[in-house]
């Protein structure tokens, strides 16, 4: 569920904050259950929970041990699901005030739920500070990428996050059923599905 951008203003401008009216949850792992909050915001997408099994069904072998970016957080449902199917560590990157204080009490209260670190930070800005791998950091082993569709950010995304990510990296990218992805050549498809109104789809980077 991702925070929506309004009209052509960058992604750095300040978001407005949304009252939590509905709940999803942790499908799987050792949260299975635990409800999430969904702001009342014009735009936010949960992901579905059918979506959200095939996709983690995918990840399965992919999840112990790993350590995950979940760049648009919204209600934390991929990063949190990720850590209570076996994932070490997450950063949950959550622009708007009010989501990211949600996602902080939530995981203060979760058992296990400090392997979850809640940055309230413009996604852009939030990786142009980050070390890119191998210069003093190991990367990622797993990211998702779910932005608002409106803003159209999956492309102009790809120059900071891929850095950051380890050489051997998996990705989650959610978007458009129409939405063309332009991943450099190193990144192969290994998996993905459609709804009427959105595709969602795995890659793999090739270790050089």
């Amino acid at each position: 569920m991702k925070t929506p951008h309004r009209g052509p203003r960058p992604v750095s401008a300040a978001s407005r904050s949304a009252a939590p009216t509905g709940k999803v949850r942790i499908i799987g792992g050792r949260w299975r259950g635990t409800r999430l909050a969904v702001a009342d915001a014009p735009g936010l997408r949960p992901t579905s929970d059918r979506v959200r099994e095939t996709l983690f069904n995918w990840l399965m072998p992919v999840l112990p041990g790993a350590r995950v970016l979940d760049l648009f957080a919204g209600s934390g449902a991929l990063g949190l699901e990720a850590l209570s199917r076996g994932a070490a560590s997450a950063v949950l990157v959550e622009r708007d005030p009010a989501l990211a204080a949600e996602l902080r009490a939530l995981t203060a209260r979760l058992q296990g739920g400090e392997a979850a670190t809640v940055a309230q930070a413009d996604a852009l800005a939030w990786l142009a500070a980050q070390p890119k791998a191998g210069e003093g950091a190991s990367g990622f082993d797993l990211a998702f990428v779910d932005p608002p569709f409106a803003a159209g950010l999956w492309n102009t995304v790809w120059p900071a996050l891929l850095p950051a990510l380890a050489p051997s990296a998996w990705l989650y990218v959610e978007s458009p059923a129409d939405a063309a992805m332009d991943l450099p050549g190193d990144w192969l498809l290994h998996r993905e599905g459609a709804t009427r109104e959105v595709r969602y789809a795995v890659y793999r980077r090739l270790a050089p």
